[in-house]
């Protein structure tokens, strides 16, 4: 357990939009959110992703390779399906509850893709990316999980607007075309009120 679970508090600097207790891996993959007419930037969606790569082997650097547009196709099969996409998240959360992030949270990721929630879409503009390292058919870690609540509250107690009522899955913006966190995902540990 690392030192921040340890004191059960993670920081966030506001001005920067880093996660202070996390390695930091930029991403080109991102860039400005929109605003609205008075010049204010809509951040109020959590959205819960599940990567592996590839898919079902965990550990390695293929996560940030992807995220940075670095990841070698002749390596595996399916990353020649992928290597080619321009994608990326704010954090993820490996499976020993390490963080690394990878955009500034007041940046938009390029992780929703063709999404929509309560009638809003592209969900990129107004939600932060989370990506916890697993699949489908497999359990999260209990460090993933603490590690996850930690994170949740720091992001709540600096950008108001994000609530635990508006906390989704990927398959609950894009459904029929993802279906992460998967149904090994516990929302009860997430403590969506």
């Amino acid at each position: 357990m690392n030192r921040a679970a340890k004191n059960n508090v993670l920081t966030i600097n506001k001005t920067s939009g880093l996660l202070t207790q996390a390695r930091q891996v930029c991403s080109p993959h991102c860039d400005a959110r929109p605003s609205d007419k008075f010049g204010a930037i809509r951040l109020d969606l959590i959205v819960i992703h599940a990567i592996s790569l590839p898919p079902k082997k965990y550990g390695g650097n293929f996560i940030d390779e992807l995220f940075l547009g670095t990841l070698d196709k002749e390596v595996h099969p399916y990353f020649s399906e992928i290597a080619h996409l321009r994608v990326s998240s704010h954090l993820l959360i490996q499976r020993n509850g390490a963080l690394t992030q990878y955009v500034p949270f007041h940046c938009r990721a390029w992780h929703a893709g063709v999404s929509e929630y309560q009638g809003h879409d592209n969900c990129n503009d107004f939600s932060i990316g989370i990506e916890l390292e697993g699949c489908d058919d497999d359990v999260f870690t209990q460090e993933q999980y603490t590690h996850l609540e930690l994170v949740i509250s720091a992001l709540c107690k600096v950008y108001p607007n994000l609530t635990r009522t508006r906390i989704v899955g990927h398959s609950d913006i894009a459904p029929g075309r993802k279906t992460d966190p998967g149904p090994n995902f516990d929302w009860n540990k997430v403590q969506r009120k």
